[in-house]
């Protein structure tokens, strides 16, 4: 990965709608997604991959009126994926992860798995009724996953941009996202950009001396 090409870089604002981004390669963007870290492994997400014109035109539809000029990234790139977030953890999904973490053996000592279950338990309890922010917590993993995505996607020269600019009710009655207990978070767009609208501009971003302290 080129961190010096990265740092010059532009995120892309128009996709070449007649570039598709290679199966082998979207899969293994899809390999690194499921692998991204949350915090306590809560894994709060779901992932709507939109390959068809039929379903990029669909998102692109209901992205609010106030958003519309976002349909064009939708449709234009290879694929955009609407990234959900649980609203909340009930019991069943923190049985799934701990059932699974079981059969993968990520703790090979019971006593150490069963540490983890009651700590993990004692967390969750704390963001659900201490801060009270157990949605906006999960948001935040939902967040770290995408920058990550992001830059996975550039080592493999692939375009990501992550698009805020829709109406959440929205994309989840178009999809029916919340019956499964999630809403959309954020929608990222996949692709490689069209040439004859490249930005070679500079970017611009605040000195080193304003963001830096060092103690």
């Amino acid at each position: 990965m080129d961190l010096e090409k990265l740092m010059s870089k532009h995120l892309t604002r128009y996709f070449d709608a007649n570039k598709t981004i290679p199966e082998e390669t979207l899969q293994q963007l899809l390999r690194f997604l499921r692998s991204t870290p949350t915090s306590v492994n809560i894994q709060p997400n779901h992932f709507y991959v939109l390959a068809t014109p039929e379903a990029k035109e669909r998102l692109a539809k209901n992205l609010g009126e106030r958003f519309q000029d976002n349909g064009e990234k939708v449709i234009n790139a290879s694929h955009t994926i609407i990234v959900t977030t649980r609203v909340d953890v009930p019991e069943s999904h923190i049985d799934a992860v701990f059932a699974k973490e079981r059969a993968d053996g990520r703790f090979p000592d019971l006593a150490k798995q069963e540490h983890w279950e009651f700590m993990t338990r004692d967390f969750l309890n704390l963001r659900n009724y201490g801060y009270k922010d157990l949605n906006h917590w999960m948001e935040k993993q939902t967040y770290m996953a995408v920058g990550l995505t992001m830059m996975a996607a550039a080592s493999l020269g692939v375009e990501a941009t992550p698009l805020e600019g829709f109406d959440p009710t929205s994309v989840d009655k178009a999809f029916k996202i919340r019956e499964s207990g999630h809403s959309t978070t954020v929608l990222l767009a996949l692709g490689y950009p069209d040439p004859t609208k490249v930005y070679s501009n500079p970017i611009s971003r605040f000195d080193s001396e304003q963001l830096f302290t060092f103690l």
